[in-house]
């Protein structure tokens, strides 16, 4: 098994080291398929995320420009947007989707939520959680309401990272993905995903992406430890869906 393609990187207009042209080269060098940008929302905080949404259209130029140089790379515009609200709401407004080709979207924290009472469900319960077992399974409910209704509310490709930091309810976010059509990422860059999870998760049926989640292009097309860990699960190719059979 192989992953033809990496949905999930990151570079300078978000909070990876590199350019759009050097992920693309990068993916080039180590003969993907496909490539997709998918940079912060504009709402985390710090720096992390891009300036503005209109960041997207400087993007799809250089992504395009990129692609012309390595025409053997399809290059997708995508976004890592954030969660800020239990309703399911993004920081990719609906009327701003046809900005990228592809949509993913996951909790984070330093994420400027939609309000104080978003800011208390979200990030309130989720620290006092820490404190007090009961606590902590008010956050989870929480944070699966959050990313269920995003799933419902918007057109969602890829949940990614479900679980860092934040505690959800895998087989719940994996029924409503899998009603869908939105798949679970396999994310290489963080060592929260469990094989019990994979195991959870595709008792429901629910398709997965392999992410490596690269923040510089030295990491683009890392997909050893999601691969390791789908397997270990007994995923197939077919499970995957940016994974071949080796033929």
């Amino acid at each position: 098994m192989y992953c033809f393609a990496d949905y999930h990187t990151h570079t300078r207009y978000s909070h990876g080291r590199g350019s759009v042209r050097d992920n693309v080269a990068a993916a080039a060098e180590r003969g993907l398929e496909e490539i997709a940008i998918s940079d912060h929302g504009p709402n985390h905080l710090f720096g992390y995320g891009i300036k503005s949404l209109d960041t997207l259209k400087q993007i799809r130029s250089d992504l395009e420009a990129a692609c012309a140089e390595f025409s053997q790379v399809k290059g997708l515009v995508g976004i890592e947007a954030n969660i800020v609200s239990t309703e399911g709401d993004l920081d990719l407004p609906p009327e701003a989707a046809h900005l990228v080709d592809i949509v993913q979207a996951g909790l984070h924290a330093m994420v400027r939520l939609a309000g104080l009472k978003q800011f208390g469900r979200i990030y309130g319960w989720h620290y006092l959680g820490k404190l007090w077992d009961p606590w902590s399974q008010r956050s989870r409910i929480h944070n699966t309401d959050a990313v269920i209704n995003a799933v419902y509310k918007n057109r969602i490709h890829i949940i990614t990272h479900p679980g860092h930091r934040f505690n959800i309810d895998t087989r719940a976010v994996a029924r409503a993905c899998c009603q869908r059509g939105t798949a679970l990422e396999i994310n290489c860059s963080h060592d929260h995903i469990t094989v019990e999870y994979i195991r959870i998760a595709a008792e429901e049926g629910v398709k997965f992406v392999i992410g490596s989640d690269a923040h510089s292009p030295e990491r683009v097309g890392d997909f050893s430890r999601g691969i390791e860990l789908a397997r270990s699960a007994g995923l197939g190719p077919d499970q995957i869906l940016n994974a071949r059979a080796v033929t």
